[in-house]
């Protein structure tokens, strides 16, 4: 756990606030951390302007928690939550200014989204932080950083991806013990926000759990569901773009499974949907895999074999990821790849 990794002053939430009175998301900072602009509603009309429009408004808020998760954000890293390790825990005079996720020296560290790296040296050059540490700029004032860094794996000023290793975890700088320290940041840099809360509206489970996908996502996992339903005899075009043919198909194999159809592949459908595939597999599902991998630094072929170079992927990622080593993808595995 972090000794030091606060802010000077209590965590500073961003100026329009992802939280609202209750916890939750507010519609505000929502839109405010998707960076999707001004709201569209005159805060300043009248009452009746104000009733008027609370329908669109509310359309315009389910629309927009949707887009959220949209699968371009990924979970850095595996391992446990400490105790006292949380968002704003007492540092002293001052607040934690991120969550801790603790695991073996070495554990991989992936970028929880594309983006370009701003800071790469002790402490990422914020106050109050120690240990080596990565700064990711995600664009529209978004913001990550990964602290107490025992290595790093990409430069400064470099393009990482979603979900590509970054660094291994270590414990530099004035820690108790090995872990990741990881911070968000949104609106600038410095105004940090909760880490599990930001991430779980973005569909990511920062805990471990398996991802949230939702209508309207791409990229790569998106191409790993279409791929897993195309194994199950759904014959969906691959393009990565989670549309209305791929929707659709989903909500029939929920229905078939006794589920919710309401097209979103997270806790209960993944669960369902992924397949325990081994060395001697072939198919669409190995494809899935492979996609996976992939998304993880992999540099696999996607030719849907499961020989030895998979098998050695597997390995390595379950290895580095501290899960039992045995070149199997169970659910386990897979819940890791996905999240």
């Amino acid at each position: 756990m972090c000794r030091s990794c606060a802010t000077t002053a209590a965590p500073t939430e961003t100026p329009a606030t992802t939280e609202g009175p209750n916890g939750g998301l507010s519609r505000r900072g929502l839109l405010a951390g998707l960076g999707l602009g001004v709201l569209a509603v005159n805060l300043s009309a009248g009452a009746s302007t104000a009733a008027a429009t609370t329908a669109p408004s509310l359309a315009a808020d389910a629309a927009a928690a949707a887009a959220a998760k949209n699968g371009a954000w990924a979970d850095p890293a595996l391992g446990r939550f400490p105790a006292g390790g949380h968002y704003g825990a007492p540092r002293g005079g001052a607040s934690h200014a991120g969550q801790d996720v603790s695991n073996s020296t070495g554990t991989a560290v992936y970028a929880a989204a594309a983006g370009t790296v701003v800071r790469r040296s002790w402490g990422g050059g914020l106050p109050g932080r120690t240990g080596n540490a990565l700064v990711i700029s995600h664009g529209n004032g978004q913001y990550t950083y990964y602290g107490h860094l025992n290595a790093y794996r990409v430069g400064l000023n470099a393009r990482v991806s979603a979900g590509q290793r970054i660094a291994d975890m270590g414990a530099t700088g004035n820690v108790t013990g090995p872990h990741l320290h990881f911070e968000t940041h949104s609106g600038r840099l410095g105004a940090t926000v909760n880490p599990v809360a930001f991430l779980a509206a973005r569909g990511v489970d920062l805990s471990g759990g398996w991802s949230r996908i939702d209508p309207g996502a791409s990229g790569a996992t998106v191409v790993v569901i279409q791929h897993l339903m195309n194994r199950r005899g759904y014959g969906l075009v691959v393009d990565g773009r989670y549309g209305s043919v791929s929707v659709e198909a989903v909500k029939r194999f929920q229905r078939s499974k006794g589920l919710v159809a309401d097209g979103q592949v997270g806790p209960a459908t993944w669960p369902v949907l992924v397949y325990t595939l081994r060395q001697g597999a072939s198919g669409s599902h190995v494809r899935a895999l492979q996609t996976a991998l992939n998304k993880r630094s992999a540099r696999l072929a996607v030719d849907g074999g499961f020989g030895s170079v998979t098998t050695s992927a597997v390995r390595a990622y379950q290895s580095v990821n501290r899960l039992v080593v045995d070149g199997e993808a169970g659910p386990v595995t897979w819940r890791a790849l996905t999240g």
